[in-house]
């Protein structure tokens, strides 16, 4: 058993928090923090009342690694799950160091001020991590990290080499919103505003933002327009993945949520540098994402599904074979568990899932790793424990 700090307590955090409650062989003591400390009291009240247990709640700007780390020493965490902006990775991680505890992510760090995101920062804290005898494991959610093992084990299971990767992501729930963003809205447009990319042939390839769409049939959803985006899974994966020839990420979107995005992006909505307005600097993204929906409140409304996994052609033994991998999520059902949407739930509990094998020393190194460089299967046998059953099978159609 070990103590955690969870830091983040918008819809992804409510998750961890429950999902560690739910687990007390691993985590005997946890704490969240926030730097608004009435949501973290919401969940204590409500992690309190579902699953008895009594957990520890704490102000704090994730932005200075100062405060961090005294809340780090106040609290004896032995893990932090960082759920907090990604543009606070790094002064959580060097809090970390300062302490001498580990840490796990679920989104790489990106810089404030240009919607830019990969891990060369995050992966350049390796040889400290190492020499301080830590372990900091990134992008553990679904995708980045159940997507990341779900290679790693059809790798281990199915293939000698995988030369094909699509990760295909859908979500066919509906919340009864105009427009809204399932995870927090100033990150979710950043990301997909950016130009598309994929990995093939032994480089890197660029098209223009959500200009590439093919349409995937997923179980249980049936066919949805699917758009390629660069998502950061690619790059780990093509470091770490033997025999990749192409790999690509897809992810759904319905043309009403596409319309307003352009409407949004025309009147200049989803810019991230500042304006002057009445005499004040504001970034209207910012702006945006203060008048859009909390996605932490679309649960009450939300219904159907979502299915993400990875269609994986490769060899074995000299013959080539193609696995779907993947998982069918159900926003109501998650919202009757953990009063929260699919797409917090998906990224939440693989964070709890990933913290209690670090703390239970199945995952173990010192440095930093993305989580296909751990052996997969103590996960994959977790999640179908933890509310992420999922499927392996054979796949005939063609990407």
């Amino acid at each position: 058993m070990g103590r955690v700090l969870i830091i983040g307590a918008g819809g992804v955090g409510n998750v961890v928090a429950q999902k560690c409650a739910q687990m007390p062989e691993a985590f005997d003591h946890i704490t969240l923090a926030s730097r608004t400390l009435a949501k973290c009291e919401q969940i204590r009240k409500r992690t309190r009342n579902r699953w008895k247990r009594n957990i520890k709640t704490a102000q704090v700007d994730a932005d200075k690694p100062s405060e961090v780390k005294r809340l780090i020493r106040s609290c004896k965490a032995d893990v932090v799950i960082n759920v907090a902006l990604p543009y606070q990775d790094l002064a959580i991680m060097d809090a970390c160091l300062a302490t001498g505890v580990h840490y796990l992510d679920t989104a790489n760090y990106e810089p404030l001020n240009e919607a830019k995101f990969c891990y060369k920062w995050q992966w350049a804290y390796c040889s400290k991590f190492r020499k301080a005898g830590l372990m900091a494991v990134l992008g553990c959610g679904f995708d980045p990290g159940v997507t990341n093992i779900f290679c790693a084990y059809a790798l281990k299971k199915h293939f000698d080499e995988i030369h094909y990767v699509d990760i295909v992501d859908c979500n066919a729930g509906t919340h009864g919103h105009p427009f809204a963003t399932n995870f927090n809205p100033e990150i979710n447009i950043r990301e997909i505003t950016q130009r598309g990319k994929y990995w093939e042939d032994g480089k890197w390839k660029e098209t223009d933002p959500l200009s590439v769409r093919m349409d995937f049939d997923y179980p249980t959803i049936g066919p949805k327009p699917s758009y390629l985006l660069y998502h950061e899974e690619l790059e780990s994966l093509v470091k770490n993945i033997k025999g990749l020839k192409r790999i690509r990420f897809w992810m759904t979107f319905s043309e009403q949520y596409i319309t307003h995005l352009r409407v949004l992006e025309n009147v200049g909505m989803t810019r991230i540098t500042p304006v002057t307005f009445e005499g004040h600097k504001i970034v209207p993204l910012q702006f945006l994402k203060a008048v859009l929906p909390d996605p932490g409140s679309l649960g009450t409304t939300y219904s159907g599904k979502t299915c993400i996994g990875c269609v994986m052609t490769g060899v074995k033994d000299g013959r080539t074979s193609k696995r779907f991998i993947y998982n069918i999520c159900d926003h109501a059902e998650c919202f009757k568990e953990v009063e929260a949407q699919a797409i917090s739930y998906t990224t939440g509990v693989p964070a709890a899932i990933g913290a209690a094998l670090m703390l239970g020393g199945i995952w173990k190194g010192k440095g930093v790793f993305n989580v296909e460089e751990f052996g997969p299967e103590p996960f994959m046998q977790k999640l179908n424990i933890h509310g992420l059953p999922w499927l392996d099978t054979e796949y005939r159609d063609t990407l």
